[in-house]
């Protein structure tokens, strides 16, 4: 079963319709025992970075999913839930992320001609073979809706990049975690494909 995490952060609804397509046995759910059974867990977000961690805490969940890391699970975040994993944001000055990886989540820096909240289809450069992006082909596009982008601290956890205004860090994988800037679940067949490699871990 694929846990995805509720902690009142959006789009968690669609994450579970997007691997009930795939046929995938899923929930939404905060109970302690579902997600440290789950096989695989996901914590998807959309939002405020402050707001959520203080909703993690708020719900005991915070060292859950830190548990769940260390069990070796596969764990993947997505948008706000990749943002989560790291120190700290930008979005939230003094609020510490989950810091399961090391890395900073900063502003996009204004940009003529460029909107901020960066809302839209991008391409993303793959820069190391992933799990996730197995069998994906070079340069795909995927949907991203966000202000903030992490700056890993070590490159070799960045599993794909973009540019918006910026380098973005758009995808991660380290050990057993994975995450993404992007959607996939909004993704059309080529993020149902990296929800897919996630699933067969």
């Amino acid at each position: 079963m694929i846990a995805v995490i509720d902690y009142d952060a959006g789009n968690m609804k669609s994450v579970e319709k997007a691997f009930q397509f795939l046929g995938e046995d899923v929930c939404i759910t905060r109970d302690r025992q579902k997600i440290l059974s789950a096989s695989k867990i996901v914590l998807p977000g959309v939002g405020a970075f402050g707001d959520a961690m203080q909703r993690l805490r708020k719900y005991d969940l915070v060292e859950i999913i830190r548990r769940a890391v260390d069990d070796g699970k596969p764990f993947l975040g997505i948008c706000l839930g990749l943002q989560l994993l790291f120190d700290r944001s930008d979005e939230a000055p003094g609020e510490e992320g989950l810091g399961i990886l090391k890395g900073n989540i900063l502003r996009i820096p204004e940009s003529q001609g460029l909107k901020i909240p960066h809302m839209g289809w991008n391409s993303v450069k793959l820069e190391k073979e992933s799990r996730i992006f197995r069998d994906i082909g070079d340069n795909p596009y995927f949907y991203f809706v966000h202000s903030y982008y992490l700056k890993a601290d070590d490159p070799a956890d960045v599993a794909a990049v973009t540019f918006y205004s910026t380098l973005i860090d758009a995808a991660v994988e380290h050990d057993n975690v994975f995450a993404s800037q992007f959607h996939p679940e909004k993704s059309s067949e080529i993020g149902l494909r990296v929800l897919k490699n996630f699933a067969e871990l």
